[in-house]
C-alpha cells in the first residue's frame, strides 16, 4: 500500500509541469524511502532523474516497492484539477492497476477524487555514478532560465565556456551573436543571489537550445540551479527539492553534429 501525502498540491504540480514535455510515458518507482522516477527523452539525448524523499509529504508509507506507469500529458490534466493548497495525497495498492489522486480542501471541508489508469512501460533503471566535473556552476535560476530565453531568439545552440574568472553564455546565428558573461560573487542578504564557480580546467561545451528550453521549465521549483559540466560527458543540470532533487543529464554537442 502507498499513502503519500503533500502539504500543498502545487509541489507535484511544478514537478510534473517541468518533465512532461521532455518525456511522457515513466515509470513512478515507491519505496519506503520515498518516490524516484528515470526516463529519458525519445532522441536519447537527455535523461530526468527525480526523487521526492519521505521527507517531502506531510505523511508517506510505502509498504512494499510498487512502480506506477504514468503517462505524464495524463497526469498533469487530472492534478491541475486541484487547487495548489490543497492537500494532495496519492494511493495505490500493492499490485495497481490505478493511482487514485485525492484533494482536500483546506478552507472547505471538499474532498475530490480522481483515479489514473496506470500503464505497463518498459523502462530499465540506469546506475548514474558519480562523476568528477570539471566545473560547477551555482547561480539563480531564474537568471539561468533568461539567459536561456534571450540567447535562444540567436541560434539553436548555446555554449557554455567556464574559465577562471568568468561563466560565459553565448549563440550566434544567422541574424548575429549574442553572449552573457556571469561572475562569481556573494550575495551575504539573499545568498539565493550567489554564483559561485568551481574550476578544475577551463571547459568549452555546447548544447542544445531545445533541451535546455525544457529544462529551464524547472526553474519554479528552486531558487538556483547548479550546473557541472565536464569534456566529453553529459552536463547535468540539478534542481533542489524540499527533499530530494530534480536532475537533468544532457549530452553536449559534438563537431561533427554540428
Amino acid at each position: 500500500m502507498l499513502e503519500g501525502k503533500f502539504d500543498e498540491a502545487s509541489l507535484l504540480k511544478k514537478i510534473i509541469d517541468a518533465i512532461k514535455d521532455c518525456v511522457q510515458l515513466c515509470n513512478f518507482n515507491c519505496t519506503e524511502k520515498g518516490i524516484t522516477l528515470q526516463a529519458v527523452d525519445d532522441s536519447r539525448v537527455l535523461l530526468v532523474s527525480l526523487l521526492i524523499g519521505e521527507e517531502a509529504f506531510t505523511d508517506y508509507r510505502c509498504d512494499r516497492n510498487i512502480t506506477l506507469g504514468v503517462d505524464l500529458s495524463s497526469f498533469s490534466k487530472m492534478i491541475k484539477c486541484g487547487n495548489n493548497e490543497d492537500f494532495l495525497t496519492l494511493i495505490a495498492e500493492d499490485s495497481p492497476d490505478t493511482v487514485l489522486v485525492v484533494f482536500e480542501d483546506k478552507n472547505r471541508e471538499r474532498i475530490s477524487e480522481y483515479s489514473l489508469k496506470l500503464m505497463d512501460i518498459d523502462n530499465e533503471f540506469l546506475k548514474i555514478d558519480d562523476m568528477d566535473y570539471d566545473s560547477v556552476i551555482t547561480m539563480p535560476a531564474g537568471e539561468f532560465a533568461k539567459i536561456v530565453r534571450d540567447l535562444k531568439n540567436l541560434s539553436e545552440s548555446l555554449g557554455i565556456l567556464v574559465t577562471k574568472d568568468t561563466v560565459k553564455f553565448l549563440s550566434e546565428g544567422d541574424i548575429g551573436s549574442g553572449s552573457v558573461v556571469v561572475k562569481p560573487f556573494t550575495d551575504l542578504e539573499k545568498p539565493e543571489n550567489s554564483v559561485k564557480v568551481s574550476l578544475k580546467k577551463p571547459v568549452n561545451l555546447t548544447f542544445g537550445l531545445k533541451y535546455l528550453s525544457d529544462i529551464i521549465k524547472a526553474t519554479n521549483l528552486a531558487e538556483s540551479v547548479t550546473i557541472k559540466i565536464a569534456d566529453k560527458v553529459p552536463a547535468l543540470f540539478e534542481y533542489k527539492l524540499p527533499s530530494g532533487y530534480l536532475r537533468f543529464y544532457l549530452a553536449p554537442k559534438f563537431d561533427e553534429e554540428e
